[in-house]
């Protein structure tokens, strides 16, 4: 049985705020997704690839914090490469509910 993750472990992700710059369709992907151009602040720009189809248009998303995992390696998913994980939580139907700071914070801002 393996042990329960411990506080060291989740201090190993590296989670900050981000401001999406850009959305674009991503016909490409297996499960419907948008192509996500999310600002970092000090970290720069960073892509993601995000199963937000069912909840948000790209007008709801560009200029919305979210919360992202940016030291996770990139995955290349089709023709793209997703270097940040944009997280979120199922709803009731299995849409994607993005997970977003309270108020506003800066760019690049860690979680902890």
């Amino acid at each position: 049985m393996d042990a329960p993750p411990t506080i060291d472990d989740f201090a190993r992700l590296d989670l900050r705020v981000g401001t999406i710059r850009e959305c674009l369709p991503f016909p490409e992907a297996r499960r419907p997704a948008w192509r996500l151009t999310v600002d970092l602040g000090p970290l720069g720009l960073r892509t993601s690839s995000a199963q937000l189809t069912g909840l948000y248009r790209p007008e709801d998303l560009v200029g919305r914090q979210v919360l992202a995992v940016v030291n996770l390696p990139p995955r290349r998913i089709g023709p793209f490469v997703s270097e940040v994980l944009v997280t979120g939580f199922p709803d009731a139907e299995g849409r994607v509910v993005l997970a977003v700071p309270e108020r506003p914070v800066p760019d690049g801002a860690r979680l902890f």
